[in-house]
Order: C-alpha cells, then sequence, then structure tokens
C-alpha cells in the first residue's frame, strides 16, 4: 500500500524538519521552563508577578491612584503597539505571498542558477505568519486584561480596614499577572518569528538562529542584571 505524500514534501530535506520541529519545541519549551513557579532559580517573568502584587497592596492606600494608572496605561500602550506592529508584518507576510513567483525569479536570477519552487517560499512564509498570529492573538488578549485590571483597580476600596479592599486587590494582581504573562509570550512569538526568518535561507541558518534565540531569552530570564537586582 503506497502512501501519497502532498507534492510539496518532496522540495524540502530532512533538515529542514528537523530545524522547524527544533524552533516549535523551542518556543514551547521556553514558556515552561520560564514560567514555571516551584523552582530554586525563578525566571525574571516569575519574580516581576511578586512585585505586581506588592503593587497592588501598595495601591490601596495611595490616593489619588494616578501613579497606579499611568503605570498601567504605559503596559496597555505597549502591548497595543506591538499587536498593532504584528498584524502589519502579517500584512507584509500576505503581500509575500502574492508575490511568491516574482520572488522565485528573483531568486533565479540573483543565484544564476535554478532554485526552490513557488510552494516552498509559501510554506516558509506561512511558518512566519503563524507565529505572528499567536504574537498578535496574545497582545491583544494582554490588552483587554490590563483593561479588566484597570476596571478591578478602580473598583479597589481606599479603606484599608474594609474587608474586601485586600481582596480586591489581589484580584487586580491576579488579572495583572495573566496580562503580563500573555505579553510576555507574545514577544517569545515575535522572538521565534525573527529566527524563523533565517529559514528563507535554508535549514542550517534557521538552527543557528533558534539556538541564538534561546540563548537570548535564557540570559534575559535568569542571568541577566536586571534578574540579578529584583532578586536581591
Amino acid at each position: 500500500m503506497t502512501v501519497a505524500v502532498p507534492e510539496f514534501f518532496v522540495h524540502f530535506v530532512l533538515s529542514d524538519a528537523f530545524s522547524v520541529v527544533g524552533l516549535i519545541l523551542a518556543w514551547l519549551g521556553s514558556t515552561v521552563v520560564i514560567e514555571r513557579t516551584n523552582v530554586a532559580k525563578p525566571s525574571t517573568h516569575i519574580l516581576m508577578e511578586t512585585y505586581r502584587e506588592q503593587w497592588m497592596v501598595q495601591m490601596v492606600t495611595r490616593n489619588p491612584r494616578i501613579f497606579d494608572s499611568s503605570v498601567l496605561g504605559m503596559m496597555r500602550q505597549g502591548a497595543t503597539f506591538f499587536a498593532s506592529s504584528c498584524m502589519i508584518a502579517i500584512g507584509g507576510c500576505v503581500a509575500l505571498i502574492g508575490g511568491a513567483d516574482q520572488i522565485t525569479v528573483f531568486a533565479s536570477e540573483l543565484a544564476n542558477t535554478t532554485v526552490a519552487p513557488k510552494i516552498v517560499w509559501e510554506v516558509k512564509i506561512l511558518l512566519l505568519m503563524a507565529l505572528l498570529a499567536n504574537g498578535f492573538l496574545k497582545f491583544v488578549w494582554a490588552v483587554r486584561l490590563f483593561g479588566y485590571c484597570a476596571i478591578v483597580m478602580a473598583s479597589t476600596p481606599n479603606d484599608p480596614k474594609n474587608k474586601t479592599t485586600y481582596a480586591t486587590a489581589a484580584k487586580a494582581a491576579e488579572i495583572a499577572n495573566h496580562a503580563a504573562r500573555s505579553f510576555n509570550r507574545g514577544m517569545r512569538s515575535v522572538y521565534f518569528t525573527i529566527a524563523a526568518l533565517t529559514w528563507l535561507i535554508g535549514p542550517l541558518p534557521l538552527m543557528l538562529a533558534t539556538i541564538t534565540t534561546l540563548i537570548l531569552i535564557y540570559r534575559r530570564e535568569f542571568s541577566s542584571r536586571t534578574r540579578r537586582a529584583l532578586a536581591n
């Protein structure tokens, strides 16, 4: 019994499969490692969750809460900016897919030889689109969660003696942490989108870019000066 293989698979080699699977595993695995809580060396992401909880406790007795609203507004603007950037990048990928024929012709003339067919370029661009789409959805959700957090903060009483005050502040902190988690996941999607761009050159550059991205993320989350300052 012969299994039919999709036509575009014949244009890829085994190293392409290894490099793409490695990229996806690195992307998903980094999220698992960074978001672990019960570890001896928590990531910058986990350390910041503690500071957000402390922030909401301090917010209770701050009156007026202009400083708190300003900080939350900056966080929301950052998520909005990256969501817009992802949308623009997705539009650029759609344009590239529409011009895949021209890319193939240009690459053939540049290399003065036969290059990969149109379907290969389209598959590589679709991987970029998938990562960008994930980032866009994460950023949009972060924007919405920051909005929810603002409403819960506004509903938190200024009276520390009110029995609902600190319970409401804790809810605001939890929502802020969920928003930051979504934002950070979106950022990692952007990081690995940049790494995935190198697949347009070949599978080996993709492997090297994936390893470089992992090193960069690990350093920022576990070995940076910022993390040491937060931990101390």
